[in-house]
């Protein structure tokens, strides 16, 4: 690309840093504007945050960024889902064959922290206390204002949009092109609580997995930090029996931990101050029919395509745009082609990946301590030793390989409806006809196997 290589990102969160390190690195002149504070020195403002399940694609990402070392290092392994049925029992659900398929949980203001670090080091300028109050594309002028409501005039050649789903560069350039913009909310919340460690400092429960507690319309999730600690996630409708409007406050709320949840209850001591004290998150999903105005600004991450966090590949799903981002700006001959190129191979895969979030809470509360899901898992696994290029399980595409989630999606779609088929009216694999099930897997899934 020919023209002045300098770029300015909206937002100093996950996306927008790696953004800015992975063009830094590139050879471009990259100044990123964040309306909050530096939380390397007022500190991460958390309290809304679910922990973050970092995957390959994410892994990849950083690679490229030469920041995976840096970031692992925060990073708790997690093997599987650890069940917790209401009579107490548990069962590990590996998500793959072995310790070579995990995913890692990290949280969201230490991950932050070192991709600053990072950007910085690569020469990326970073302006904190600015948000961004209004753009004049016709000038080219971005106008930003500091906390007390001071505004600053910035001259740009090009805007990325990495400010989250309450997106101000999404905002400004609705107001000049229709962006298609539709959002769904979920009407579930969800509210953060925390297990400490355990008095000689060791984690309470197994540490190298993500726990659930899945109870039909609602669910509670546990996930680990390298502090020893987890931060435990209470999944709730937004109205009902139970609910947010029916659990009210901290009293309530252990009431109805000690009923439905009892022995994640007696591993939360300050269950009653933290569900007073963190504030209700909102459950939604983002569509846009359009990412780009022209070379003049693009979106990416979250401002483009929020999702609901039930796959854990919001985080990846940004990390995957940044990566390709950079790469369209590199290959394209101007930036109107770049962005134009970006959102056509990102937008259909954020759509696969947004349905195939929304499908997996779905599983995740009401399937996971299912009869006939466990048996449908079970043939499965087995499918996919028995065929293993062939018959890949969804949850190991999307998770373990970079494969486009469209393409996962529609594999996994072919591949569920052939497991519900062979295990229709079996209560074991003990009867389930292993003959067909070779003779579907080859007739459904080989004519894909060239695209994978």
């Amino acid at each position: 690309m020919s023209e002045n290589r300098h770029i300015t990102i909206i937002g100093a969160g996950l996306a927008g840093a790696l953004l800015a390190t992975l063009l830094a690195r590139r050879g471009w002149s990259v100044d990123v504007y964040e309306k909050r504070g530096d939380p390397r020195v007022a500190g991460y403002a958390g309290g809304r945050s679910i922990n973050l399940a970092l995957a390959e694609r994410g892994r990849h990402a950083l690679r490229m960024a030469d920041a995976d070392a840096a970031v692992m290092g925060h990073a708790v392994m997690m093997r599987g889902r650890m069940v917790h049925f209401p009579d107490g029992r548990t069962d590990l659900q590996r998500y793959g064959r072995d310790d070579s398929e995990v995913i890692w949980s990290v949280h969201r203001g230490e991950l932050n922290i070192v991709l600053l670090d990072i950007a910085e080091g690569a020469g990326v300028r970073l302006h904190f206390d600015l948000g961004l109050a209004d753009v004049d594309f016709d000038r080219r002028m971005a106008v930003f204002a500091t906390p007390d409501g001071v505004r600053r005039e910035v001259a740009y050649e090009s805007l990325v949009g990495a400010d989250g789903a309450g997106s101000a560069l999404r905002h400004a350039m609705a107001t000049v092109a229709d962006l298609g913009e539709r959002v769904e909310n979920l009407g579930h919340g969800y509210k953060e609580l925390e297990i400490p460690p355990a008095a000689d400092g060791s984690f309470r429960i197994e540490p190298n997995a993500l726990h659930i507690w899945p109870r039909g319309r609602y669910m509670c999730i546990a996930l680990p930090n390298d502090e020893r600690t987890f931060t435990v996630t209470l999944f709730l409708p937004s109205s009902g029996e139970p609910s947010f409007e029916t659990v009210r406050n901290g009293a309530e709320a252990r009431a109805f931990f000690e009923r439905d949840f009892a022995d994640a209850s007696a591993l939360i001591p300050d269950l009653e101050h933290d569900f007073d004290a963190h504030p209700t998150g909102v459950l939604a999903t983002l569509y846009l029919d359009r990412w780009h105005l022209r070379g003049d600004a693009v979106l990416l991450g979250d401002a483009a395509h929020a999702m609901v966090p039930f796959h854990g590949q919001g985080m990846n799903c940004a990390f995957e745009d940044c990566v390709a981002l950079a790469d369209h700006l590199e290959r394209a001959p101007d930036r109107e082609a770049a962005f134009a190129a970006f959102q056509r191979e990102r937008l259909p895969n954020a759509q696969a990946i947004q349905q195939m979030a929304l499908e997996n809470y779905l599983e995740m509360r009401d399937r996971v301590d299912n009869e006939d899901y466990l048996l449908q898992r079970a043939l499965e696994r087995e499918l996919a030793e028995r065929h293993p290029t062939r018959f890949v399980p969804r949850y190991s595409m999307v998770t373990f390989m970079r494969l486009p989630y469209a393409t996962a999606f529609e594999r996994g779609r072919i591949q569920r409806e052939l497991l519900a088929e062979l295990t229709r009216g079996h209560e074991s694999l003990d009867t389930v006809d292993r003959a067909l099930a070779d003779r579907l897997v080859v007739e459904r899934l080989a004519p894909l196997e060239a695209e994978a």
